[in-house]
């Protein structure tokens, strides 16, 4: 069991150090991980080159958080595991893909925040939970005006869906991945009480 944990951990963040934000500098020439927010997201591409480098980047990342899923999910199931074991294994290597995300190790540990790769793990994991959490995602965000109240609502959404999932490890990967997001976002918590944090709409109003 653990040879099979620790592939599709690896695999996950292999896939999840594939950035937009790369993409993006390849096209624009410029470093987002040196301007803005200083953050190799969607969000970041969105303040910084506008809305359609930011739906570039989160296409990117989208898509690598649905490629894990799904490439882990042939490589398990032709195992021929027990339920418990997949789902396990499945949320394993979506942490691990968001994780690859946030910390890939050519950008000396230092990436993104996992917003667009959460998408897509959850999308591949559960289309209907996907689509709650993108759904969720939009609505808390206009309405807060805060991106990062709606971002939290992602790993809800994904917390959910490990709890309705088989066995209890689900579980805890969701709840270790929801502390690391907390972790992640401390700086916009912070940039928010003392008035410097982008709102929403004036993000997208601007280009």
């Amino acid at each position: 069991m653990w040879l099979w944990i620790v592939s599709v951990i690896i695999l996950g963040y292999a896939i999840g150090c594939l950035h937009g934000s790369v993409v993006a500098q390849m096209i624009s020439g410029i470093n987002l991980k040196e301007t803005g927010v200083k953050n190799a997201g969607a969000s970041n591409a969105t303040i910084v080159l506008g809305k359609k480098f930011g739906a570039l980047v989160a296409a990117i990342d989208i898509g690598k958080g649905v490629l894990a899923i799904i490439l882990a999910h042939r490589i398990v199931v032709n195992a021929g595991l027990p339920t418990d074991q997949i789902s396990l294994l499945l949320f394993a290597a979506g942490a691990a893909t968001v994780i690859g995300h946030n910390f890939p190790f050519y950008m000396q540990f230092n990436g993104g925040k996992g917003t667009a790769t959460i998408i897509g793990v959850l999308l591949a994991l559960d289309w209907r939970f996907g689509l709650v959490a993108f759904t969720l995602l939009v609505i808390v965000a206009i309405v807060t005006d805060f991106l990062v109240f709606g971002v939290l609502m992602l790993y809800v959404t994904f917390f959910a869906l490990a709890f309705w999932s088989d066995g209890y490890w689900p579980v805890v990967v969701a709840t270790l991945l929801f502390m690391l997001a907390i972790w992640k976002h401390i700086e916009n918590f912070q940039r928010m009480k003392n008035g410097s944090e982008k709102r929403v709409l004036a993000v997208f109003k601007k280009k």
